[in-house]
């Protein structure tokens, strides 16, 4: 049989992008600028060679391949790191909640296809995960990223402290996207952030090494992630931006990598089906009393209060009972702003175990008090806030699901080495608020919203559920 000349063509041109690295980091979704229900971003790392990319995707049930919008890239060029591309393209006609396959295509040759699920709608019920303090290549770590692939979620939730130990591009190959964006399911990870969207705060980890002559390649948060860009600006040395150290030369080509996200992408909200969620940037470098910051949270919630669910996330708790980073106590400040905004459900990070509040609600005293140290005594560790707390002890998500107040929930148990399990069992170390503490296994945290109900879980790496709560609104 004699075999068409271009079907051989095809078959070199498959088997010789196969052999060679196509990809720096493989494709993964992502929410976008202006999340919707018809829309997802697809992004992609690539050498800093120019190609013909072409994305194309289709919803289930549907035979024709839409071709994606044009293609974006923006270049990554910093001093220890091979100079690469960050590819960005918009799939924009997607029906709501749906599955999708989509294909990435470089020079005429598919390499690269996966199926991924549409942001859902606000009268579809969802999943969701929540685990913060992940990226430490420990094999827990791994062993709940393949938990949360079997989850089958449509969305995770990182509050912070996404890889370690200083946010690095180098952190990222090494202990990021080998576990959550694997090829295929096994003891180290899986493919989940090709199918369904990672969306971040960012910890201390990411964030606060900003010395670009020691670290060039930091604060990847701001290359790496596609999130709305709706909070405030800020500027460098003002209340929320710490200053960009090192060589101009060095910040030059940080800023060209991070272009538009950077300073903007640490305070920002977005919705999801029926929920309003606002991330906020906790890191102790911010000075939460300054009005403009403030401000705009109460704005952010009063502006989004037709929603049926309001969901915040940041990084260091308010509200912990671990010894560990006890005093680092300055969200609690927000607390008063949490409860006139009808939050919900507040997800932290910070802390490496799993703890749940009651339902409560705080009156700080005042501002509270600063906390500096470091060898010159100036730099900032946190603040002390003690104030009054009112907690609703008839709440039990179980029979008695109407909740007065706000939960406050740390779920940093995500693969991080664990603190404090030896207050697990001995509720006399816990605070007053604390209703749950367990501090002896890696966990993740499992939501599912329909309605006005929602069903939260405490899942170990093993899959044993630790904690469970449900919260009816009336």
């Amino acid at each position: 049989m004699k075999i068409p000349v271009s079907f051989l063509l095809c078959f070199f041109l498959l088997n010789t992008l196969s052999a060679q690295e196509v990809f720096v980091t493989k494709p993964y979704v992502q929410i976008g600028r202006n999340p919707s229900p018809k829309s997802m971003q697809l992004l992609w790392h690539a050498n800093d060679t120019q190609a013909d990319w072409r994305v194309e995707y289709k919803s289930d049930g549907k035979s024709n391949w839409l071709k994606a919008n044009a293609i974006q890239y923006t270049r990554v060029a910093v001093s220890g790191i091979e100079a690469h591309r960050i590819y960005h393209a918009s799939l924009t006609e997607l029906s709501p909640g749906s599955k999708f396959t989509y294909r990435v295509i470089k020079d005429g040759v598919t390499v690269f296809s996966s199926e991924a699920h549409a942001i859902k709608s606000v009268e579809q019920p969802y999943r969701f995960i929540a685990f913060g303090d992940i990226g430490a290549e420990t094999p827990d770590q791994k062993k709940l990223a393949t938990r949360a692939f079997t989850l089958n979620p449509d969305f995770v939730v990182v509050p912070g402290d996404i890889v370690y130990e200083n946010g690095l591009i180098s952190d990222y190959r090494k202990k990021f996207w080998p576990v959550y964006n694997k090829e295929k399911q096994d003891t180290d990870g899986a493919p989940i952030m090709r199918s369904v969207p990672f969306i971040t705060a960012v910890g201390n980890h990411d964030a606060e090494s900003r010395d670009l002559d020691k670290t060039p390649d930091a604060l990847a948060y701001y290359m790496f992630w596609d999130q709305p860009l709706n909070g405030p600006l800020g500027k460098e040395g003002g209340s929320f931006v710490p200053v960009l150290k090192g060589s101009e030369a060095n910040k030059k080509a940080f800023l060209e990598a991070a272009g538009e996200t950077y300073p903007r992408m640490t305070n920002y909200s977005f919705n999801y089906g029926n929920a309003h969620w606002t991330v906020l940037d906790a890191d102790t470098y911010v000075d939460w009393t300054d009005k403009e910051l403030t401000d705009w949270v109460a704005k952010d919630l009063a502006d989004s209060k037709d929603a049926q669910w309001h969901f915040v996330m940041f990084h260091h708790p308010g509200f912990n009972s671990s010894r560990e980073h006890y005093e680092q106590q300055h969200m609690r400040l927000l607390a008063p702003i949490f409860e006139a905004g009808k939050v919900d459900i507040v997800f932290n990070g910070h802390v490496h175990n799993y703890q749940r509040s009651f339902p409560l609600t705080f009156v700080p005293d005042k501002k509270g008090t600063l906390l500096v140290g470091g060898k010159d005594n100036k730099v900032i560790r946190g603040r002390v806030v003690p104030g009054r707390w009112t907690l609703d002890k008839t709440f039990d998500g179980k029979t008695q699901t109407t909740a007065k107040g706000v939960i406050y929930l740390i779920t940093g148990a995500g693969g991080q080495e664990l603190y404090n399990p030896e207050q697990t069992n001995d509720p006399d170390s816990w605070q007053k608020f604390t209703d749950k503490f367990i501090a002896t296994v890696h966990s993740l945290t499992v939501a599912d919203v329909s309605g006005n109900t929602i069903t939260v879980r405490q899942i170990s790496a093993e899959g044993k559920e630790l904690d469970s709560f449900k919260i009816i609104k009336k």
